[in-house]
């Protein structure tokens, strides 16, 4: 429903046009310290109004910390925090009180609850995922005490695709440009192209890859909660997210068996692998090799043009969204990806640990 994660759980409130969105992060660890600076970076990453390529909407996303933060550490208590909503115009959106627009939420919400919050799709907005990211950046706080690093970059946007493996790029280097692609010379061909499909009042998807270093072999439970089953679940979560692969993912279907093995050998006693098709996970239990993957976002559904529509009695009509969208979502939601893989990285390592101090009992 509203929370994630087994031992760290994230449980997030709040809509897109309400006074707030906020979480409760409960199951963190003690002691950890609390960069707030740094979250503010990560905040920024994907506020909206940063770039030509994203919704006007100008929101600050500033963190109000309520509790479990003492002294700029963590108490191991819950840490409950706040997003005040400032910028929104809820007005824009008068329009859509009782219409349903095209491949949103409109329609579902209205038949699952009775009602809806037809401002910005309430709820159903990725305006919640602001809460996502810091919460994943409280997780990567945790996270750098066991040299684990995540970073995510824009692999695609429309019909341009970023060329190779990660490993042919830096992908700090995505921090370069809007659309957060490592390589400055595509970027320039998908901004053009995320700018010329806004022109239109029109939106285009894209895919966002993600890389996990330094996860030790061993998290991940079988059956029913592998790694790789959770990152997927975590993904899927995010709007607009339409796609999940891991390793060499759907590719691998055309590969024979000799071709997809990752073949195991000895690095000064140290198991290893010479290749990484499995993309770090194996049996949905990480083997220590990077763990990467692939989130394919569709295009977002408000466009700026009338549509044929339907209204709440079942009457036809046409609709056009009057607010601020973006035309890609895909460099914001970078940010988010590495939010939620972080959450799930974290979370495993919690209960991992827990099972280590059990054995050793």
């Amino acid at each position: 429903m509203n929370t994630f994660g087994t031992l760290l759980r994230l449980t997030t409130f709040g809509e897109s046009h309400g006074t707030a969105i906020g979480g409760v992060l409960d199951g963190y660890p003690p002691g950890v310290t609390v960069d707030e600076e740094y979250i503010r970076t990560q905040m920024q990453r994907r506020r909206p109004g940063q770039s030509a390529v994203t919704t006007s909407r100008n929101e600050a996303d500033e963190v109000q910390f309520l509790s479990g933060v003492f002294e700029g550490r963590s108490t191991g208590t819950p840490i409950a925090f706040v997003i005040y909503n400032s910028n929104n115009r809820s007005a824009d959106y008068e329009n859509l009180r009782n219409v349903y627009r095209p491949s949103h939420a409109d329609y579902v919400y209205d038949k699952k609850y009775g009602i809806r919050d037809h401002r910005g799709g309430g709820r159903s907005s990725a305006r919640e995922t602001a809460v996502r990211v810091c919460a994943g950046a409280l997780a990567q706080l945790a996270l750098r005490k066991y040299g684990i690093d995540i970073k995510a970059y824009t692999s695609q946007v429309g019909d341009i695709v970023l060329p190779g493996a990660y490993s042919d790029y830096n992908i700090a280097a995505a921090e370069e440009n809007i659309v957060r692609c490592p390589d400055n010379a595509v970027a320039r061909r998908m901004e053009q192209l995320i700018l010329d499909v806004k022109r239109e009042g029109d939106t285009i998807g894209g895919v966002v890859s993600c890389v996990v270093k330094g996860v030790p072999a061993g998290l991940g439970e079988p059956l029913y909660d592998k790694l790789s089953a959770r990152l997927a679940q975590s993904m899927l979560s995010i709007n607009a997210a339409k796609g999940f692969e891991y390793g060499n993912g759907f590719a691998s279907c055309s590969l024979r068996g000799s071709q997809q093995n990752d073949v195991f050998a000895s690095n000064g006693g140290t198991v290893t692998t010479l290749t990484n098709n499995s993309g770090g996970i194996q049996g949905g239990i990480s083997n220590g090799q990077d763990i990467y993957f692939r989130v394919a976002f569709k295009a977002v559904a408000t466009l700026l043009m009338e549509q044929d529509t339907v209204d709440i009695d079942g009457n036809a009509t046409t609709v056009a969204a009057r607010g601020r969208h973006d035309p890609c979502v895909v460099p914001r939601a970078v940010p988010v990806v590495e939010a939620m893989a972080a959450l799930t990285i974290l979370d495993f390592l919690i209960i991992e640990n827990g099972r280590k101090a059990s054995r050793e009992v």
